[in-house]
């Protein structure tokens, strides 16, 4: 299952909503983060299987609010085509993000994981740089302003878990 290519087709309908002023409720929001930790952790390490599991619950549960929602807002045509590109998205085989972001980091040894994040706003670049040190992982700044985080697969699922913390207290 493409569950990067379904996360951003559901981020999409979000963004319709949020264009037609529709209230989408904290916990879908929520587990659309969830799920874009989960797969993240997946990336990382693709041996859990309860990771997958998960993901598909998440993902299901926001595709299910969001097309009963849609329901009442938008028509039958565009629910169809948001319901086709699901459809298309979960059988998609090749990956979109993984393409776009899994390029070659130099001068990260073989034996360790990474990831490569982008500064938001409460979380800026300083912050990240902080909690890397403090979860055991080395971290560096690319040129685009990205930082990339590496180490045990063990310490960056905890440092995700840690950004997935923070991000959703606020």
């Amino acid at each position: 299952m493409g569950y990067i290519s379904v996360w951003k087709v559901l981020e999409e309908i979000i963004i319709e909503f949020r264009k037609k002023g529709l209230i989408i409720p904290r916990k879908i929001m929520n587990d659309l983060k969830s799920a874009k930790v989960m797969i993240t952790i997946m990336d990382v390490d693709e041996g859990l299987g309860e990771t997958a599991q998960k993901i598909e619950l998440y993902l299901g549960g926001v595709e299910a609010y969001l097309i009963t929602a849609a329901q009442k807002a938008f028509t039958s045509t565009r629910i169809d085509k948001w319901l086709r590109r699901i459809e298309e998205a979960k059988y998609n085989n090749c990956e979109i993000g993984k393409k776009e972001e899994a390029k070659f980091i130099s001068g990260v040894p073989r034996d360790q994981k990474w990831i490569r994040i982008k500064p938001i706003y409460g979380m800026p670049l300083k912050k990240l740089k902080q909690l890397a040190e403090k979860t055991s992982l080395s971290s560096r700044v690319q040129e685009d302003g990205r930082l990339v985080v590496y180490g045990k697969s063990e310490d960056i699922r905890e440092f995700v878990k840690k950004i997935t913390a923070i991000t959703n207290k606020d």
